[in-house]
């Protein structure tokens, strides 16, 4: 399975073009239904960081989506469909990592691993790479894979 992977967080200046590419790749203009985000970490010299789903084994968000907008990919991760969306925030409340985020027209945007941002990042932060299963990610906060 490939995973999108946050290869080195120190490397982020909060550019958002990440979010920009994400977003534009479903005909979007900004960034309100971009399923990553970069944020600063306090101030110009502490630099941004990027939050972006990790791809958990078993998604809690998948588990609490009562209309199976979201559905757990195999080998991590989830898929989206929009159109079962309701809105309820369910997944949003039940992300460890707080990578669910809300769109301006109530529904939700979350990475689902495609890959499309990597290119569009100039600073080497994100990669796209086949990750075994059970394989940990060395710059992941802990939560499973």
């Amino acid at each position: 399975m490939k995973k999108l992977i946050i290869e080195d967080d120190e490397k982020c200046v909060g550019c958002a073009l990440c979010m920009y590419a994400c977003a534009r790749r479903f005909g979007e203009a900004g960034v309100d239904s971009s399923g990553i985000l970069a944020v600063s970490k306090s101030g110009f010299e502490r630099g941004a960081t990027v939050i972006v789903c990790r791809a958990c084994e078993e998604p809690i968000c998948a588990e609490v989506c009562s209309t199976d907008a979201l559905k757990a990919r195999d080998q991590g991760g989830v898929k989206y469909d929009e159109d079962n969306c309701i809105g309820c925030e369910n997944c949003i409340y039940a992300c460890p990592v707080g990578a669910v985020f809300k769109r301006s027209d109530g529904k939700i945007s979350v990475c689902v691993h495609c890959g499309y941002c990597v290119d569009y990042c100039p600073h080497g932060v994100l990669s796209y790479k086949d990750i075994e299963p059970g394989e940990k990610d060395e710059n992941d906060p802990g939560v499973e894979t």
